[in-house]
């Protein structure tokens, strides 16, 4: 299999303007515009597409702006944050096979009185997505909060794959990591 393309599915922010660029969907403060600089720079093809209301995320809108890019056996897809569980929702529901699945700070609980992100993770894990996937990896960190270690927990046990739990990163956000480069992840997409 050779990779043709990476898209990254970025998470959702209580205050999503900190982090996006509100006019190109890029993430300048975010590590996602550094890898898709350098994934163009190796010829691969990279998508950062901008989520709709990611402080108040709804699956059919993400869904909706999500399938206006090619995903297929060639793609690489990460997801950051709820863009983790949005992506394994996405790959159960459709049954498409991929390259690689990339989870960073996956995140698929919500607080009770959250009800937006109550509906959003709404679903059951489809436990046949790694039969799907060539390779499956979750990108923790070892001062990640508690829910991001349950969300973790909850993907990894539903689809497997290699756990890699960097020191001091957090949520991988640039303020957690001090630099919007991401070799380690750069690393993980090319092999």
């Amino acid at each position: 299999m050779s990779i043709q393309r990476c898209i990254i599915v970025h998470g959702c922010f209580p205050d999503a303007e900190k982090v996006m660029d509100l006019e190109g969907g890029l993430y300048e403060k975010y590590w996602a515009s550094w890898i898709k600089k350098e994934l163009l720079a190796r010829g691969i093809e990279a998508a950062t597409p901008r989520m709709p209301k990611p402080d108040y995320p709804e699956y059919e809108s993400f869904k909706a702006e999500f399938e206006k890019l090619r995903v297929d056996e060639n793609t690489v897809l990460v997801g950051h944050s709820c863009g983790c569980g949005f992506l394994a929702r996405w790959l159960g529901e459709t049954k498409t096979k991929i390259a690689k699945l990339i989870f960073v700070a996956p995140w698929n609980v919500s607080k009770e009185e959250d009800e937006a992100r109550r509906k959003f993770y709404d679903y059951s894990i489809d436990a046949t997505i790694p039969e799907r996937v060539g390779e499956i990896v979750m990108f923790t960190a070892d001062n990640e909060s508690r829910p991001g270690k349950k969300s973790l927990q909850i993907l990894h046990d539903a689809l497997g794959g290699e756990i890699i739990d960097l020191p001091g990163r957090c949520h991988y956000l640039i303020d957690d990591m001090g630099t919007a480069e991401f070799p380690e992840l750069l690393e993980v997409i090319s092999r």
